[in-house]
């Protein structure tokens, strides 16, 4: 048994029927790698169960202790049904990327059952009409509480459920686990007086070692090392209010190599930086076509993982945050991007002063009781449609994946795209990912604040366009004194081209089903 801490624990508070706290994933794979080209849903069952002990999170439960006096525990689920978490659906003719994206947002809005291991992997057949996708590929979508793992360790689980090679077996490793006893109300009331009469110790520690972290930061503050900005305060927008239960999931696909281009219009500039730039393209896009884009510049909330090395296997949250301001308010996408790293640099040094580390560890001293009655009052009191601020417009997180190809039952991964949890006041969240040669940008959303999905997704493939071509434009120069042939200018990607693979739908109605693609002029 072990007690969940304060982070992960803020994510239980958190939850409500309209805000299913948990985070997942769109994975589709290509079957043409595994034995007969074909994965039957028993075969996807077998691998799983030869693999459970590489896994910490799978078959765990959650125990929460009486009155939330205390943060929950984690026990070894003694009721363990590995047929109930991975479940088997298939789409209806012509199965395309618009009725997978539809489908797994059915699917993501439902709470998990915290009386079970908090996960759920979702098999989807039927989506030969994606362009792009090999006939028989199926999708796979993915379901795990927050409070059991954060995206480094959720990239963990993947790599426990995925292998290198399509022929490799079962894990030479032994299966050790043992099922626990649920513990009863009086245990976990005994253990929760235990952890409220040290925890004021607790706090003096962590207080002691952020001292030296605040000191730095004041001290830096006066150096000018940084500065706190108004730009980093965001407006009010129509994503920062209360959400309903329903949820929309759209996504893109680009060129890693492109996102990476990109990075020449702002010298320093970080691939993250090119991704907060297009999330901040796409936004401005958006709201300028409603008439809502607010004068000062969004922000985003971008997560930084704390995780070391001997971490990488743990389950739980190890990350701090940094405030992002997205330059919506500025037109010109060179410039944006250029703004944008000048914010995440400031940022990125006052994160740093204090400590990202000092962050984490300060939540995990946080009152259950107090965390639990905060979060349950916010959503009850509907605060975020009662003029109170936002601390930020949006979620974009980057979530580095394998850089290599992965195999499941065989059947290799083609495609990840990330999805994200909402919560009152944060009705729009974006996951960005690697793999391969490939990056993907995700969003989640409340579908009663963003009723049009496909149009938010075209605005990110615009957004996007716009930075490629600018980064184009300068690699196309003439150089001064070339020491070679200037090469010819790539050509930008026509809009015929750009939907197909499984990427993402556009939003005519003749290329439904298609994923904007990796086009030959765009493709390094």
């Amino acid at each position: 048994m072990r007690q969940l801490q304060g982070m992960d624990a803020s994510f239980v508070a958190l939850e409500t029927k309209n805000s299913p706290m948990h985070i997942g994933s769109i994975l589709i794979y290509n079957p043409e790698t595994a034995p007969g080209g074909f994965v039957r849903f028993k075969d996807i069952l077998a691998f799983f169960e030869s693999r459970m002990q590489l896994s910490k999170t799978i078959r765990q439960r959650m125990v929460r202790v009486p009155f939330d006096l205390d943060y929950p525990y984690w026990i070894e689920d003694p009721d363990f049904d590995l047929e109930y978490h991975v479940r088997h659906v298939a789409l209806p003719q012509p199965g395309d990327w618009r009725q997978l994206c539809i489908q797994a947002a059915r699917i993501f809005a439902r709470p998990l059952d915290l009386t079970r291991p908090p996960w759920e992997f979702t098999v989807v057949e039927g989506i030969d009409g994606i362009a792009g996708v090999p006939k028989g590929s199926y999708a796979m979508v993915t379901k795990v509480h927050h409070a059991a793992i954060d995206g480094m360790s959720g990239i963990d689980l993947m790599e426990a459920m995925h292998t290198l090679r399509a022929d490799d077996g079962p894990p030479d490793t032994p299966d050790t686990w043992k099922p626990e006893k649920v513990p009863n109300p009086a245990e976990l009331l005994g253990k929760s007086y235990f952890n409220a009469v040290t925890n004021p110790l607790k706090q003096l520690e962590v207080a002691a070692k952020a001292a030296p972290g605040l000191a730095k930061a004041i001290k830096g503050l006066v150096a000018k090392d940084f500065k706190v900005s108004g730009e980093m305060v965001a407006p009010k927008s129509r994503f920062n209010k209360v959400i309903s239960p329903h949820r929309v999931v759209e996504g893109r696909s680009v060129p890693l190599a492109d996102i990476k281009a990109i990075r020449a219009l702002a010298p320093g500039a970080k691939v993250n930086d090119v991704f907060l730039a297009i999330v901040g393209g796409a936004l401005r896009k958006y709201l300028l076509a409603k008439d809502d884009l607010p004068k000062k510049t969004l922000t985003a909330m971008a997560p930084i993982s704390v995780r070391s090395g001997q971490e990488k296997g743990d389950m739980g949250n190890q990350v701090a945050a940094m405030v992002a301001p997205l330059g919506t308010h500025i037109d010109d996408p060179a410039e944006r991007l250029r703004f944008v790293h000048a914010q995440t640099t400031n940022s990125k040094a006052m994160t740093e002063a204090v400590g990202a580390r000092n962050m984490t560890e300060m939540s995990k001293v946080s009152p259950a009781l107090w965390m639990s009655l905060g979060a349950q009052l916010y959503t009850r009191l509907g605060l975020a449609n009662r003029g109170m601020g936002p601390m930020f417009t949006t979620v974009v997180t980057n979530v580095p994946g394998p850089p290599v190809p992965i195999y499941s039952t065989g059947a290799r991964l083609e495609s990840m795209y990330g999805l994200l949890c909402l919560t009152d006041g944060t009705g729009l969240g974006h996951t960005v990912q690697s793999y391969c040669d490939e990056a993907t940008i995700t969003f989640t959303a409340c579908r009663e604040l963003m009723p049009d999905p496909e149009f938010y997704a075209q605005c990110i493939e615009n957004s996007f366009t716009e930075l490629r071509d600018a980064a184009g434009a300068i690699e196309s120069a003439p150089k001064a004194k070339p020491k070679a042939p200037a090469r010819p200018p790539k050509k930008a990607a026509s809009k015929a081209s750009a939907g197909t693979k499984p990427r993402a739908a556009r939003s005519s109605p003749k290329s439904a089903g298609k994923r904007p693609a990796r086009t030959k002029a765009s493709a390094s």
